[in-house]
């Protein structure tokens, strides 16, 4: 690179620096509206970790029993099991035998005497042997229970060997979890697109100021003979440090909010910690953040140069 790149590269940094003064207070209120717009998206980020967090968590204790008829083997049960691991939508299945869930139940009622003691006069195990299934998402409970309606075990004299299956219990809440998360990212995206936009708009007037004043400057270099790229770059640049300044003061915001949040719910998110998250994801915030403020103070420059300097 040659000494007058290097000269040319260097002044239209300086100069997009000084646009981005001379905007005064319209520069400060692009930085602060942009502030806000990023500030969102940092939000977004962490109620995206919590909703992710949760929704782990409910995965693993929610499920589909599969329950047979008591006169099934366990080598029956086995090869339906065996049949349901080999779906992609399955993450792990778990065979529970009738003796097992016998003993489950009576640990579970062991201060319940009555209950104990009904059981006893029985005379024999009531419960079922079962399998429970976890998929690896949700909305995929579904596929899986018609699999099952589809393809059921047999017996030797042709009947299914599958009693019943409880996914209509848990259809409902499954539902309601899939819609509420669904409905909290795109609300959150619509939020973050109106206040991306009103940043364009704020960052294109301080970049329109910023034509205005240098148009005698602009005037000049175009009777020398300057290239476009030369006359437009810095106000490119001047968008870029209005994005780059806003995503730094959030980046500074966030670590005391993060540790704020994480002692005022300590306990309360089942073991999710904003701190932690933020720490954890750091180097991706970080990049989100500053990538973010740098597109949009670019996407306002360009669309300012386009509209008020015809070069």
């Amino acid at each position: 690179m040659g000494n007058h790149t290097r000269m040319a590269i260097r002044r239209v940094f300086v100069s997009g620096a000084k646009n981005f003064a001379r905007g005064g207070a319209v520069s400060a209120a692009t930085v602060v509206i942009m502030t806000v717009t990023l500030g969102i998206i940092g939000s977004l980020i962490f109620i995206s970790g919590l909703l992710t967090f949760t929704l782990n968590s409910i995965k693993n204790k929610v499920d589909v029993s599969v329950y047979f008829v008591t006169s099934s083997t366990e080598q029956q049960i086995l090869a339906v099991q065996s049949d349901l691991e080999k779906l992609p939508q399955v993450q792990s299945v778990t065979y529970t035998s009738a003796d097992q869930a016998l003993a489950q139940f009576e640990q579970r009622h062991a201060n319940d005497q009555l209950t104990l003691q009904a059981l006893n006069e029985l005379g024999s195990n009531p419960l079922d042997a079962s399998l429970e299934i976890q998929a690896r998402d949700p909305s995929q409970y579904e596929s899986i229970v018609s699999f099952l309606n589809a393809s059921p075990g047999l017996s030797p004299d042709g009947n299914s060997i599958i009693d019943r299956i409880d996914y209509a219990q848990n259809k409902d809440a499954i539902n309601r979890l899939t819609v509420a998360i669904r409905a909290t990212r795109d609300t959150g995206l619509v939020i973050v697109l109106l206040f991306a936009v009103a940043s364009i708009l704020i960052a294109f007037a301080t970049i329109r100021l910023a034509i205005y004043t240098a148009r005698d400057e602009v005037a000049v270099m175009r009777l020398v003979g300057a290239s476009n790229a030369y006359i437009q770059g810095p106000f490119v640049v001047t968008g870029i440090i209005t994005g780059t300044l806003a995503s730094i003061i959030v980046l500074l915001l966030l670590w005391p909010a993060a540790w704020y949040a994480s002692v005022s719910t300590n306990g309360w998110l089942g073991g999710f910690s904003f701190l932690s998250y933020y720490s954890s994801h750091l180097a991706a915030i970080i990049g989100i953040l500053v990538g973010s403020g740098i597109v949009l103070g670019a996407i306002a420059s360009v669309l300012a140069i386009r509209r008020y300097l015809k070069v």
